[in-house]
């Protein structure tokens, strides 16, 4: 469906900036903090944006982070990829301004189009509709990557630039320093969603920017699986000497979606924080021919509060084998007390969720 007589970059600015706003209001009033305030925002957030869109572009698909993932979007000419939080750990945390809002639009043959990003922190909104280039670089080039995640490679690629590297949380905030002339480049490996980019893609690529996965190759979107290993954006001129460089540093091969979707669920394990876990609403699991979990949300609970998670304590000897849309995973986990179990995980990963996991577990 297409809606030519739509200003559409203006529309996701207006969502983007109420939604930034109805952040700001739910972290004034709520009792919640950390990570529960992190995901009560990202909830309130998505439910406001999902009525916007329901609203307003009644015809188009959705692809949210924080909803179930619906294969009609494949098939749709116009969808909306949105992250109604981007960088909630920061937004759980006090005196942290790098978090914000995505609100992009996917047109097939297009690929991103109408775009905003918007940082209430800094009251800012960051539109295809009215993006400028940044000023020409003086001295050094700065990179930006994640303060949780920085790619290994990072320091020797700094130095391959004569570079300075910097680190900032959301993936949001650190496009949009490098569209606003803060720093020249944003550098990611090791795992990000398509919601994780694509309205600041589609705002970057408005301002005039180098926009790529690391090995130069495009940032595709609404994939059946809605997984990027990694991306760079950065100043026309920095392009070629940092995917040379990165070419050069960066030697090990990325995941892919599924078994990067299967590496989040055994991490939860260890880490009892299920807030990043992709399962379907109707995920089973089921345990030594047990069942063990009946919906998603029932797992999540578990994995974060029920006793016989609580005594996972460490996760060694991972390996990894996907064939279709299947993943299984092998591993050991450590228990409280210096015993442990080796565990065999088939995942069922279809699309963008986890659908069932079946587990065989052994003493080690």
């Amino acid at each position: 469906m297409t809606t030519p007589d739509f200003d559409d970059a203006g529309f996701a600015a207006d969502v983007a900036r109420e939604a930034g706003q109805l952040l700001v209001e739910v972290k004034r009033a709520a009792a919640e903090t950390g990570r529960e305030l992190g995901r009560l925002g990202d909830a309130r957030a998505n439910t406001y944006i999902l009525e916007r869109l329901a609203s307003e572009r009644p015809g188009d698909a959705v692809l949210s982070e924080e909803s179930a993932d619906d294969a009609v979007r494949l098939t749709a000419e116009r969808v909306w990829i949105i992250d109604p939080l981007d960088g909630s750990r920061e937004y759980g945390m006090d005196g942290r301004g790098d978090w914000a809002v995505h609100v992009g639009l996917w047109e097939v043959g297009k690929g991103m189009t109408a775009s905003a990003v918007s940082q209430p922190a800094i009251d800012a909104v960051y539109s295809t509709a009215d993006v400028s280039a940044p000023a020409p670089q003086s001295g050094r080039p700065t990179l930006v990557v994640s303060d949780s995640r920085p790619p290994y490679y990072v320091d020797a690629l700094a130095a391959e630039v004569d570079g300075d590297v910097v680190t900032m949380g959301s993936a949001g905030a650190k496009a949009m320093a490098v569209v606003r002339g803060d720093v020249d480049a944003y550098v990611h490996s090791g795992g990000q969603w398509e919601w994780d980019s694509a309205a600041p893609v589609g705002v970057a690529h408005a301002a005039g920017l180098h926009c790529s996965r690391i090995d130069g190759t495009p940032l595709r979107y609404n994939q059946a699986h809605p997984y990027l290993p990694d991306l760079l954006i950065c100043r026309q001129e920095l392009a070629e000497p940092l995917l040379r460089g990165i070419a050069k540093h960066a030697t090990r091969e990325a995941d892919s979606g599924r078994v990067a979707m299967a590496r989040e669920y055994i991490k939860s394990l260890v880490s009892h924080d299920a807030t990043k876990l992709r399962l379907s609403e109707a995920c089973i699991r089921v345990e030594n021919g047990r069942a063990t979990g009946e919906s998603g949300a029932f797992i999540r609970d578990e994995i974060e509060n029920a006793a016989q998670y609580a005594a996972i304590s460490g996760v060694r000897e991972v390996t990894f084998r996907e064939w279709d849309t299947n993943v299984v995973a092998r591993f050991v986990l450590d228990l409280d007390g210096g015993s442990a179990v080796s565990v065999t995980e088939h995942f069922a990963i279809p699309a963008g969720d986890i659908t069932a996991i079946t587990a065989i577990i052994e003493p080690a």
